[in-house]
């Protein structure tokens, strides 16, 4: 492994300094989501919405080199609002996992490739924050801690497609952050260790899909019949959160803040108003010990199926 000067000290750092909640931003780039229904904002749109969260309090973004746009957007908008070094951005090397690499170099060539595009794109000198958008090896973080040598990127992890394998990949030296799907209906992170990994190793934790890509919240009609097994689920949850005197919104997102191992959950909005919504939410902190609780006992483990959108039918236009 490459010598690199990793503490917990600089870890605690990187968790200090990110709001509670992050913007994110792959709606910017691509038509995103189940129960997308606008598809992607103006420019103008784009700039209300970085201006409502900077001034609600949230410092970090959320992007990819995937996400269609969304890094060029980024970028244009930032620069426009004179936000680049008021933020923290947070973006993913392209994804790998079905290449093939001739060496180890180019491997790295590829890797650092990618972060260079990611720079021109969003018009900065260095990324905050830079994550492998899947599952990596420790040979393979090689290349990012490589970069960090170099100065390109000052932070970086992997952002894992299942929340089961965080746990190993905060436990590979170098790593500094992880990103996972963690919501009110996904119980996987949890049940493999991952909420004690974070606490031990002293990792950044981001975590995503805090309405499952709007499946906690659309109408039961607009629910595909594929997806139907959740419904029993939700209409428990929507009754907890009655009785608690609160929307189901207020209670899943609530919910994914109440973890003190988090250090911020990312929220993807279309317009200022949902962005207010979720700010007025995040200020009322988390969920009393007692309401988790009855959650833990409501909610059961669901299959992947369900909980992974890779495996949902596709959307219809």
């Amino acid at each position: 492994m490459i010598c690199e000067d990793r503490t917990l000290d600089t870890v605690h750092s990187l968790a200090r300094t990110i709001s509670k909640l992050t913007l994110g931003t792959v709606q910017f780039g691509l038509d995103y989501g189940i129960a997308n229904e606008t598809g992607r904002p103006s420019h103008q749109q784009v700039c209300d919405i970085l201006t409502c969260a900077f001034e609600g309090g949230v410092n970090c973004l959320d992007t990819a080199a995937a996400y269609g746009d969304s890094e060029t957007v980024l970028g244009r908008t930032l620069t426009d609002l004179g936000m680049k070094d008021r933020v923290t951005v947070v973006t993913k090397v392209r994804h790998f996992e079905d290449r093939r690499f001739a060496s180890i170099k180019a491997f790295e060539e590829f890797v650092e490739n990618s972060v260079r595009s990611s720079l021109r794109r969003l018009r900065l000198d260095v990324l905050p924050v830079c994550l492998f958008h899947h599952e990596a090896t420790p040979v393979q973080f090689e290349a990012l801690l490589r970069l960090k040598e170099k100065g390109l990127v000052r932070h970086v992890g992997a952002s894992t497609v299942l929340p089961e394998n965080g746990p190993g990949i905060m436990d590979i030296d170098g790593v500094d952050a992880v990103q996972v799907p963690f919501n009110i209906i996904d119980k996987r992170f949890g049940v493999a260790g991952g909420f004690d990994a974070a606490r031990r190793r002293k990792t950044a934790l981001f975590t995503r899909s805090v309405f499952l890509q709007g499946l906690v919240l659309m109408p039961e009609a607009n629910v595909p019949s594929a997806l139907d097994r959740v419904l029993p689920v939700r209409r428990a949850l929507e009754a907890l959160a009655r009785e608690a005197g609160m929307s189901m919104a207020e209670l899943a997102l609530r919910f994914a803040l109440s973890s003190p191992e988090v250090t911020s959950v990312l929220v993807g909005v279309d317009n200022c108003g949902q962005m207010q919504e979720n700010l007025a939410i995040a200020a009322k902190g988390p969920l009393s010990d007692e309401l988790l609780e009855r959650i833990d006992r409501t909610v059961p483990l669901l299959p992947e199926e369900i909980l992974n959108p890779v495996h949902w039918p596709p959307r219809d236009r």
